[in-house]
């Protein structure tokens, strides 16, 4: 019988010096962490931001708010609350597109700017038409109500019909609007009006930091 082969020992391998470097390694991200904390605190806190309120459609946002003198800030705010910038978006009333307009709204609009372009309510998911005449009427509302944000939502969800009831009826005072003045029943439109104002001071924080557009 043969004689059994001898079992090759182990070597042995030095692990201190990658602990070694582990530690050091940390003590570095450690040490830089605090210098540069309030940086870096800084900047977690936009990361969330830069997801949650995109700036998709830049170039036909600014375009038309030059035109109708709107303000871009609360354009992204409401297309931000009205389709998360879905522009296929279609609403259980049968709203369409990034800011959800609804066919008497589109016609509206349309008649308002003279528009000859041979276009329908279908077309209204093309983004440009759609942020186009979001705009406009975004304005609109603006001028009627002093610059309103809060007004300007209110009568962008529930119609100015409805607000301007409200006003003449003394249910909302227009110089001092607060959306818990609008009727329980409407309830809705006082959620939407909180949501614009919201997303309306999130836009307006990261727009004027980045600078890239005018928000005054």
């Amino acid at each position: 019988m043969a004689a059994k082969g001898k079992k090759k020992r182990k070597k042995k391998i030095n692990k201190r010096p990658v602990i070694v470097a582990v530690v050091i390694l940390l003590a570095a991200i450690g040490w830089l962490g605090y210098l540069y904390h309030e940086q870096i605190i800084d900047k977690a806190k936009d990361i969330p931001y830069s997801f949650s309120y995109p700036t998709e459609y830049e170039e036909y946002v600014i375009k038309y708010c030059k035109k109708y003198d709107c303000d871009p800030v609360l354009v992204f705010a409401v297309i931000k609350v009205e389709s998360g910038f879905d522009e296929d978006a279609v609403s259980e009333v049968g709203a369409r597109g990034l800011m959800q307009l609804m066919e008497d709204a589109y016609d509206w609009i349309k008649y308002r700017l003279d528009d000859q372009r041979e276009h329908t309510y279908d077309d209204i998911f093309d983004p440009e038409l759609n942020i186009q005449y979001g705009t406009y009427y975004l304005s609109y509302l603006m001028n009627k109500y002093d610059s309103s944000i809060e007004l300007s939502a209110a009568a962008y969800h529930c119609g100015m019909g409805l607000v301007d009831s409200w006003i003449e009826d003394g249910t909302i005072d227009p110089e001092n609007f607060d959306d818990a003045d609008i009727p329980e029943e409407n309830d809705a439109t006082s959620n939407y009006v909180r949501k614009i104002r919201k997303a309306y001071d999130n836009y307006k924080k990261i727009l004027s930091s980045q600078g890239e557009i005018d928000t005054e």
